[in-house]
């Protein structure tokens, strides 16, 4: 009797939680690549990669992101060298004002490089956004994935690149900025593929190369401590071996590619058992009431589906190790119940 009265309050419980839309389950949308998210005065605003525009979403629960409001904020006109290909935008919130970036091109992947746009309401849902212009380096090469963050009250951009003009290594970047939408100074390389879970890049497709190596989009995480990591995703996004992989701060200079120490072994992959394939590309957030950590990212459902349509956001919270590195665990199975993020 007792076993089953402990069965019943168990079921009781959660479907008081569901009732009551305290639990969630991933995916949280159906369709999604690059997911990002920044929280701002009590809310969340959300983007993910849509290609031929730029939507962003609004919502005081990140579990909730299927029923927040959600507005485009950017068409690209026809024949620009930004008009198409428009990937893994991100938003923030600096200086007072809000700012886009994202890449794009004419519709030839070569051309790929990155742009900002600006508003200067307070409400990113509201009031103007405006193309500030392309944001890049004096070599002006292939660039996506591009992200801003302010260290020591520096602000520095991170994205991944080409060392030359032809597309076989995308390697991870970082520049000084001037403002929000001027690179100050010299791009430094502070991390190419090196380890074979960094290599799956093999191509059938006979208008690109038959392998590319991949380093891309970088985020920076920091712990309670300060101390700061730089968290990137790495082989193929069409390869199931898509995985997260991390880099260190151990030096005082972020702008010398020796102050940053690579974990030899991914940090977070692939998980069979738990159907979840090709996880990356991902974000960080903090709970409503700022006491857990999440990490916001993207996947596929099943083997093989590669970058298409089929990568759906996802979230998890994460934990820390002793050493206070970040333990992000296994990527939790599609279905599987989760408790909203603190409130």
């Amino acid at each position: 009797m007792r076993r089953k009265l402990t069965v019943l309050t168990c079921i009781l419980t959660l479907l008081w939680g569901l009732s009551f839309g305290q639990t969630f389950t991933n995916p949280l949308l159906p369709s999604g690549a690059d997911p990002w998210s920044i929280h701002q005065d009590g809310f969340y605003y959300y983007t993910h990669t849509l290609q031929d525009s730029i939507v962003i979403w609004k919502t005081d629960n990140l579990a909730e992101l299927k029923d927040a409001q959600k507005k485009t904020i950017f068409i690209p006109p026809p024949g620009t060298m930004y008009s198409k290909q428009l990937w893994a935008p991100e938003i923030h919130f600096i200086n007072g004002n809000w700012y886009v970036y994202f890449a794009a091109d004419d519709g030839n992947n070569n051309n790929h490089r990155m742009y900002v746009l600006e508003n200067t309401s307070g409400d990113p849902m509201n009031g103007n956004w405006v193309l500030k212009g392309k944001v890049g380096d004096r070599t002006d090469k292939w660039a996506i994935d591009g992200s801003v963050f302010k260290h020591k009250n520096k602000l520095y951009m991170v994205w991944a690149g080409w060392e030359g003009d032809v597309n076989h290594t995308q390697e991870i970047y970082i520049a000084r900025m001037k403002n929000p939408w001027t690179i100050k100074g010299k791009r430094v390389k502070i991390s190419s593929p090196l380890y074979e879970w960094e290599k799956h890049g093999d191509l059938n497709d006979p208008e690109n190369p038959p392998h590319v190596n991949v380093n891309e989009g970088p985020q920076i995480l920091r712990n309670q401590n300060g101390k700061t990591f730089l968290i990137y995703s790495a082989s193929g996004c069409w390869t199931d071996f898509y995985a997260l992989g991390m880099l260190t701060l151990e030096g005082r200079s972020l702008m010398k590619a020796s102050s940053w120490r690579k974990k030899p072994e991914p940090v977070f992959k692939q998980s069979p058992e738990n159907k979840v394939y090709a996880p990356g590309h991902n974000s960080f957030f903090k709970s409503p009431d700022g006491t857990e950590d999440w990490i916001l990212y993207h996947a596929n459902s099943e083997p093989g589906q590669g970058c298409g349509i089929h990568r759906s956001p996802r979230a998890q919270k994460f934990g820390w190790n002793a050493d206070g590195t970040p333990n992000f665990g296994k990527p939790v199975k599609e279905g599987e119940i989760q408790k909203n993020p603190s409130e």
